[in-house]
């Protein structure tokens, strides 16, 4: 991860009023990036994010064979008429997650691969034993080793019926990606449906692939031998259009978010409302408003349809900005609460505990794992030195920032700008006295 261009100064206390137009959303782009390896004609997509997730794909894939032409602000064609390398070097080991999503593609490209190892956030363990074990039921022979694996195929991946332990949005993707030029049909059970998944999914469809979602959450890939070349746009980033929603209900003010699909947002809106919240479409997306004084309440993340993990940090934020006690549940990840320690340091009541909310135990329950926050509001924050410690917790902090009492300084700016095209600008476009200073 390269280091912080600047740090960001906020001065709290506004409320933000005015329209800010939805990026592509990343965790849809990167994996359509990687999709492009599964052919030897030219992809484009179009609504692609300038930010450094992307720049660290586009510079993985290029790595490897791929020709890379931006055709604008924000469409970009990759072509890959020959894979000239099967591993990527070790720069990009531990940096994110999209090394392991590349073994499919090489493995029918050139049959096999060397990937670095996963990082990213640290938010808790994100294992890739599912998917390893998908591959190996489709014929994968995978070599395990302390940084990387390799794998290898003989010829093709065969179809198989893969029963994921959890809807793993990873695993899904990886094994989508295997499957659709795997020999004979691949079935896969207790498979995530997020709309990143369903969008990849469109493209891949476009490319040529045969792939059916049914209601209980299986999916069904019929492989081809073949894909073809596409032209895509990805979906709008539902994570930051939930961020600014935040961040117009926190500081009491109205953010119209172009390009908003309320489809994409259901259980999110539902938890709004019942904060105080409110929201209605407009011509080109929703805008965002605080109806009523902010009132407590219970949130559970879940795999959709249920509350993203990915939107847990700015209600967070938001519900300390609301009277009464709020619980937050995070079941998806077993340790993300842990930015919470610099809210208190601002002044804010959050307690963690290792029970779970409500009757029914998570995966979690009766591990060491503080992974329930019981927040207490209305509680006045006031402006501090924060240190941003993964994505999502970043624009929390920044959340933060913009109801607090006097200015904050925000450092550790580069793991929100992975996921957040120009966050200085659209805050500022919405009245948030934001400024930044060179490292």
């Amino acid at each position: 991860m390269a280091a912080d261009r600047h740090t960001y100064s906020i001065t709290g206390g506004v409320p933000l009023e005015g329209s800010v137009t939805a990026s592509g959303a990343k965790n849809a782009v990167t994996k359509q990036l990687v999709a492009g390896l599964l052919t030897d004609q030219p992809c484009v997509l179009h609504g692609v994010p300038r930010i450094l997730e992307v720049d660290l794909v586009l510079g993985m894939l290029a790595e490897l064979g791929t020709q890379v032409t931006w055709l604008g602000e924000h469409s970009v064609q990759v072509h890959t008429p020959e894979v000239r390398e099967t591993s990527l070097s070790a720069m990009y080991s531990g940096v994110n997650r999209i090394p392991i999503l590349m073994m499919g593609p090489l493995l029918h490209r050139r049959g096999e691969t060397i990937v670095p190892l996963p990082g990213g956030c640290t938010i808790g363990k994100r294992p890739i034993d599912f998917h390893l074990e998908g591959l190996r039921q489709m014929g994968a022979d995978i070599a395990e080793h302390p940084t990387s694996v390799k794998v290898h195929v003989d010829d093709r991946l065969t179809g198989a019926h893969i029963d994921l332990p959890f809807p793993s949005v990873g695993a899904t993707e990886n094994l989508l990606l295997a499957a659709v030029r795997a020999s004979g049909t691949t079935v896969i059970s207790n498979a995530a449906v997020e709309p990143e998944i369903v969008d990849l999914i469109l493209m891949l469809q476009k490319m040529g692939a045969l792939i059916t979602i049914n209601t209980d959450r299986t999916i069904m890939v019929e492989g081809v031998r073949e894909l073809r070349g596409v032209e895509h746009t990805t979906i709008a980033d539902r994570i930051e259009i939930a961020s600014f929603a935040a961040a117009a209900i926190a500081t009491d003010g109205c953010i119209e978010v172009r390009g908003a699909r309320q489809e994409h947002l259901v259980t999110y809106l539902n938890t709004l409302r019942h904060i105080g919240g409110d929201f209605a479409e407009t011509k080109d997306g929703l805008a965002f408003w605080r109806a009523r004084s902010l009132t407590a309440t219970d949130v559970e993340t879940g795999v959709h349809p249920g509350f993203m993990t990915d939107w847990q940090q700015p209600l967070t934020v938001l519900l300390t900005q609301a009277s009464g006690t709020s619980v937050v549940h995070e079941t998806i990840y077993e340790d993300r609460f842990g930015y919470t320690e610099q809210l208190r340091a601002m002044g804010a009541s959050v307690d963690l505990t290792t029970r779970c909310l409500g009757a029914v135990a998570c995966r979690f329950h009766g591990r060491d794992f503080q992974h329930t926050a019981k927040i207490s509001g209305t509680r006045r924050l006031l402006g501090a030195d924060l240190v941003i410690p993964d994505l999502r917790a970043g624009f929390g902090y920044v959340l933060a920032a913009l109801v607090a009492d006097g200015t904050s300084t925000i450092s550790g700016t580069r793991y929100l700008e992975r996921g957040y095209e120009q966050p200085v600008a659209k805050l500022a476009a919405v009245g948030a006295r934001i400024t930044t200073r060179p490292v």
